[in-house]
């Protein structure tokens, strides 16, 4: 078992690493289709992607590519409002109780709606012209910041996913940056992020640890690979393919 998990570890980085896809749109709906419990596909996908976010963070830093002033503003909203959400679920018995159900169809819908945030960037990206929100310098723009914090953070903490790309569609849409400042602001936010909501979890014994390792066994070097390989292949066809995939998953979990 450890095997078979470390190579679909491998499988995923490597994907991660040719597309920038997330991870976690791939990983939670696969560990739940291999007959794991929904929380603890979630709160492993946590673990997990606190860790190679980590990776992330540090070239990030190195590079000088992250707005730190960004990444607090989202953080004073997404932390609490994830915080709120993994709480709702493991404090409330009405909600408890029936939370392997919430958790399976929040994320289908989710997954839908990060499949369509997937494809919008992959053929959008470069189109979207430059709007008044984005001509805003960000102080003025703090409290629509925070909100989208919420919003977002609240759906993460639910389901793990959307820490990087939900966030990143609406840094494209609101903020005014080059695709290496969007790319490491959006990693360093969603390691906060992630990392805060796998404590919680692990606090409420959601997470499987060796389950978080053998995947990350495969993984590290999946996302080396794949990142030295993204130059050779067509990537654009790939990241369709894969939003694709995300798309039919979210529709069968819903």
């Amino acid at each position: 078992m450890s095997v078979s998990i470390a190579v679909m570890g491998l499988a995923i980085g490597i994907l991660v690493g040719l597309t920038g896809v997330g991870g976690a749109a791939l990983l939670t709906p696969l560990l739940i289709l291999l007959g794991i419990s929904p929380s603890i596909a979630v709160g492993t996908d946590f673990i997990y992607n606190s860790i190679t976010k980590l990776f992330g963070l540090g070239q990030h830093w190195k590079q000088g590519t992250i707005n730190f002033k960004l990444v607090k503003y989202l953080s004073l909203g997404s932390i609490p409002s994830a915080m709120v959400a993994i709480g709702i679920l493991h404090l409330f018995p009405i909600f408890h109780q029936h939370q392997e159900q919430i958790i399976k169809y929040a994320l289908g819908y989710i997954l839908t709606l990060v499949a369509v945030s997937f494809l919008i960037r992959i053929f959008f990206d470069k189109k979207i012209q430059p709007n008044r929100w984005q001509m805003q310098p960000l102080e003025q723009k703090k409290a629509l910041t925070i909100v989208i914090g919420v919003i977002f953070g609240f759906i993460v903490g639910l389901t793990s996913i959307g820490s990087g790309s939900l966030f990143a569609i609406a840094m494209l849409f609101f903020y005014r940056m080059n695709t290496s400042e969007l790319v490491g602001t959006d990693i360093t936010h969603a390691f906060f992020l992630v990392t805060v909501a796998g404590i919680l979890n692990a606090s409420f014994g959601s997470v499987d640890y060796m389950l978080a390792a053998n995947l990350l066994i495969g993984s590290i070097p999946g996302v080396s690979i794949g990142s030295r390989l993204s130059t050779k292949v067509p990537t654009k066809l790939l990241q369709v393919i894969i939003a694709t995939i995300i798309l039919i998953s979210g529709l069968r979990l819903i």
